[in-house]
């Protein structure tokens, strides 16, 4: 799979996981939708960039996705800490760590030749 189809799958990914995170608590959840949305569709952005020659797009996502990983990652630690303090949030937990391994899978197909 070249980088950009991965970063447009990575998008709709992140997408989905953001509807998923909203659909499950929509009175508590509606950051998960924005950011899924905005991040998912610069994903996207950053992918068609890409499939038409833009280089400089893969430098660009591959900044964002570190970003995200610092964020899915210190979010996921959170999460799993309140899970273990009793509060129900598994599913929420296991989105964001999910989310987290996207990111992680996406930076290491981004630094590959």
């Amino acid at each position: 799979m070249t980088n950009a189809r991965w970063l447009i799958s990575f998008g709709v990914f992140l997408f989905l996981c953001g509807l998923a995170g909203y659909l499950s608590n929509p009175a508590a959840a509606k950051t998960a939708l924005i950011s899924g949305s905005l991040f998912g569709g610069l994903s996207v952005v950053w992918g068609l960039l890409l499939a038409k020659g833009f280089n400089f797009a893969k430098w660009v996502a591959l900044a964002m996705t570190l970003m995200l990983c610092g964020v899915f990652g210190w979010r996921s630690v959170v999460s799993w800490q309140a899970v273990a303090d009793g509060a129900p949030k598994v599913f929420a937990a296991s989105l964001i760590t999910l989310m987290l391994l996207g990111s992680i899978a996406t930076v290491g197909k981004l630094l590959r030749r």
